[in-house]
C-alpha cells in the first residue's frame, strides 16, 4: 500500500491542473476497495476500484474506478520500478474534483500531464464556488495552472445580471436632439 501511496503521490504532483500554488502540501493518501498494480516493459499500471478516494495537497477525487499509467526505470522484473514520469490517469464512474473553491463532477475524467489538461466528458460540470459560475457541456477541458476552461456545447449559469431594461413606472426621459 506504500507503494501505491508512492505512485499516486507522484501522480498527483503531475496532473495538478486546478491546484493554488500556495497551497500547504499534504500527504497523498488513497482508499478503495480493490487495487491491483503489474509492470509492462518500463510502464506501470494499476487500477482501483470501488469507491475510490483519493485526497491530496488541495485536492479529493472521488469515484468508482480509477486506472494509471506510469513510465519507469531500473528493475522491469518489479512490480513497481522507479518511477520517471507519470503518464496519465482515468477516473470513471460519478467523478467528483473538488479543489479549493471549484468542484468538477462527470462520469469520466482523463488527466493528461504531458499535455498539462484534464478532459472531462459524460455530462462535466465545473462549479466555481468563489464566482458563482456553472459550466456545464459535453466536454470541458482545464489546463494545467491556469483558471481557464474550454466546454464544448456550454450551458453556462453565472450570477444575476443588473437589469438593462425600462422602469415602466418612470416617465421616460428625451433624448438629446440629434441622437438616436
Amino acid at each position: 500500500m506504500k507503494t501505491l501511496v508512492a505512485l499516486f503521490a507522484c501522480a498527483l504532483a503531475l496532473s495538478r491542473p486546478l491546484l493554488s500554488a500556495d497551497a500547504p502540501s499534504q500527504k497523498t493518501t488513497l482508499n478503495c476497495d480493490h487495487a491491483e498494480m503489474w509492470t509492462e516493459g518500463n510502464e506501470s499500471r494499476g487500477i482501483c476500484t470501488g469507491s475510490v478516494v483519493l485526497v491530496g495537497t488541495n485536492i479529493k477525487i472521488t469515484c468508482d474506478r480509477l486506472e494509471f499509467v506510469a513510465t519507469g526505470i531500473g528493475d522491469t522484473a518489479s512490480t513497481l520500478p522507479t518511477l520517471e514520469k507519470f503518464k496519465s490517469m482515468l477516473a470513471t464512474g460519478h467523478v467528483v474534483i473538488v479543489q479549493g473553491d471549484r468542484e468538477a463532477t462527470c462520469g469520466r475524467a482523463e488527466v493528461l500531464p504531458r499535455d498539462d489538461k484534464v478532459i472531462l466528458t459524460e455530462n462535466p460540470v465545473v462549479i466555481d464556488h468563489g464566482t458563482d459560475w456553472t459550466n456545464a457541456g459535453e466536454k470541458i477541458i482545464l489546463y494545467r495552472g491556469q483558471r481557464r476552461v474550454v466546454v464544448e456545447k456550454p450551458r453556462i449559469i453565472g450570477p444575476e445580471i443588473k437589469d438593462l431594461g425600462f422602469d415602466k413606472n418612470k416617465p421616460a426621459t428625451e433624448t438629446p436632439a440629434g441622437k438616436p
